[in-house]
């Protein structure tokens, strides 16, 4: 499979703290993956990084072949809702357009083809009919939604998803999971930060253990399977319930 995201050997420091050290991590074209870690283990801090929002002090990162240009890479953020001013009077349709005032430039105005980026993540996403409803007025799924489109009108070759699933209901959860996966069937890669070990086991292709390095990587019953290094990494007894939980899903 082709590399559409690749960091290799990645040390991020912050505040004179190491948070990132020796990350490497290639995540392919079609591929769901994702990357667990306890709070504080450098999740977001990769996803940043794999932006090119923050600058490695040691390694590289890579997107299509290229090394990573903020804003230029073809790579969609998806952030926690918590980010957003939901309260600020805009529609659906404007709101997924702010995903390409970047790209379009800070005083001109969208273009036709900028138009049909966001109706064609609008269908995406199942939000066409609330393209004009306020988005004060959405519930937290579909406002998950709108973020989820937000970055696809870029069209992007790599998503990055944080904590998509923070605060929602279960039947929402399964929608966008079924979205995210269909996503990455279409030739998409799909990087995904979440708490939810239980479902990433069951729908990702690959599963990532971060605790500020990547301590163990590769299909979910075989990552399920490395109890002792889930026990270090999330400081539990061996005889955690935790730990019975993942024997329960290999």
């Amino acid at each position: 499979m082709t590399a559409a995201l690749q960091l290799t050997d990645v040390v991020v420091e912050l505040a004179g703290r190491r948070v990132l050290d020796g990350v490497s991590l290639t995540v392919s074209a079609g591929e769901l993956v994702g990357l667990i870690g306890p709070n504080g283990a450098g999740k977001t801090t990769l996803l940043r990084t794999a932006l090119g929002l923050l600058r490695p002090q040691h390694g590289s990162v890579h997107v299509a072949g290229r090394r990573v240009r903020p804003g230029r890479s073809p790579v969609g953020y998806v952030p926690q809702r918590h980010d957003v001013a939901w309260d600020f009077p805009i529609t659906v349709a404007d709101a997924i357009m702010t995903g390409l005032v970047r790209r379009i430039g800070p005083v001109r105005r969208p273009g036709r083809q900028h138009w049909e980026a966001v109706g064609e993540a609008l269908r995406l996403v199942r939000l066409a009919p609330l393209a004009e409803r306020p988005i004060g007025q959405l519930s937290g799924g579909q406002r998950q939604r709108v973020l989820v489109a937000r970055a696809l009108a870029l069209r992007p070759e790599v998503l990055l998803l944080d904590e998509p699933f923070t605060g929602l209901d279960l039947p929402t959860q399964e929608l966008l999971t079924e979205l995210f996966a269909e996503l990455a069937a279409s030739g998409r890669a799909v990087l995904m930060t979440t708490h939810d070990i239980v479902g990433a086991m069951a729908t990702c292709g690959r599963i990532a253990l971060l605790a500020g390095t990547i301590v163990a990587d590769g299909e979910p019953r075989v990552v399920a399977g490395e109890t002792e290094i889930w026990a270090r990494t999330f400081g539990v007894g061996t005889d955690s319930a935790f730990l019975r939980i993942l024997e329960a899903v290999r």
